[in-house]
């Protein structure tokens, strides 16, 4: 009994979080360097170092959290710039009101906690940024509020342009907290795997009840929960694969077919989707009917094409076709045996095969 508490217990202290992967460190190491370097640049050449700190230690934990968390809340744009900024205004005016370091660290940290609430801006950097006030009250007297502003919002809104910049340059984005007020189409309705989950207001909820408004933003958590559905709806695919599901008799082109070919095609045989392929066979790329609409000036199919889709191989689950087909970005999606394309799965495919399982399954109940 008392080996198995010490055990789970034990099993408490240890790492909460997956393992990041080597490449994703890599990534957020670079970045930290590139937009620490940057903060130097703008910083270093216009202060007085008898006078104010520059490079002040709370940027490295900024860093972290814009670089390598870019997703969180309290990486955020307004978090990270207000919540410094917010820390160093309310640690300032501490310090000049209230002598002695005992008694001001601990006030200004707790007051600037109570700001970054009271502002929407909680970032854990924060309260570093006040404890280094707190602790260093002879440079402060001198600088005064001029210290908020450089280094500290100089510094930091240095760090979260080059995230910015840098995550999209390195396939993530960063800003990433606020659901987009339309769907991609640039209506008012929200994307069709949007409309069959909860509401921002009960994501908002959930997120508020189980006191994780902090760790998690609301467009974070519908694409988990969306994510859930999907693998759940796939475990209904049973043991499908790509191989199962896809036609098979395709219909292509070569890349030098001009448009009113494509059009024709397209025309004759009712498809969604024409693959491109070489004169060997290689699978190129494909062309959906919207580049028809969008691309009036391409004249062949090698102009039309859309060359970087998500493909699959046979042996691919077919429940893996869900999120690809959900989204509405591709309306099918190519099958490849090596650079051979062998089959085409499109959402027709899919809804067939999901509703011969359920058939086959018969009522609940």
């Amino acid at each position: 009994m008392v080996s198995g508490r010490l055990r789970r217990a034990l099993h408490a202290l240890g790492p909460a979080m997956a393992q990041v992967a080597g490449p994703e460190g890599l990534r957020a190491s670079l970045g930290a360097v590139a937009g620490l370097g940057l903060a130097a640049l703008l910083l270093v050449p216009r202060a007085d170092l008898h006078l104010a700190l520059v490079m002040i230690a709370p940027f490295g934990a900024t860093a972290v959290l814009v670089f390598a968390v870019p997703n969180s809340p309290l990486a955020q744009p307004w978090s990270a710039i207000i919540g410094n900024s917010v820390s160093a205004v309310v640690a300032i005016a501490v310090v000049k009101l209230v002598p002695g370091a005992a008694v001001a660290a601990p006030l200004a940290t707790g007051l600037a906690i109570l700001a970054m609430g009271l502002t929407r801006s909680l970032h854990p950097p924060g309260g570093a940024v006040a404890l280094t006030v707190a602790l260093n009250p002879a440079v402060i007297g001198e600088v005064g509020f001029r210290f908020a502003l450089a280094p500290v919002t100089l510094g930091t809104a240095a760090l979260v342009i080059a995230s910015i910049v840098y995550t999209r340059a390195t396939g993530r984005k960063y800003p990433f907290r606020q659901i987009d007020a339309s769907s991609p189409q640039g209506t008012a309705d929200r994307p069709a795997m949007e409309r069959v989950g909860l509401s921002e207001a009960e994501l908002r909820g959930l997120l508020t009840e189980f006191r994780q408004s902090t760790n998690l933003g609301v467009e974070d958590l519908a694409r988990l929960v969306v994510g859930a559905e999907l693998r759940r709806a796939g475990h209904q695919l049973g043991g499908l694969s790509c191989a199962d599901i896809m036609s098979r008799d395709l219909v292509t082109v070569l890349p030098e077919a001009m448009r009113a070919e494509v059009a024709a095609l397209f025309s004759a045989h009712g498809f969604t989707s024409l693959p491109v392929v070489a004169g060997d066979g290689d699978y190129l790329g494909a062309i959906f009917q919207i580049h028809l609409i969008r691309d009036a000036g391409a004249a062949t199919a090698a102009a039309l094409m859309a060359r970087d889709l998500p493909a699959v191989s046979l042996g691919t689950p077919a429940a893996a076709l869900l999120p690809l087909l959900a989204e509405g970005e591709v309306d099918a999606v190519p099958v490849l045996r090596g650079n051979e394309i062998v089959g085409i799965t499109t959402r027709t495919d899919l809804v067939a095969a999901m509703a011969s399982r359920l058939a086959a399954r018969g009522p609940a109940g």
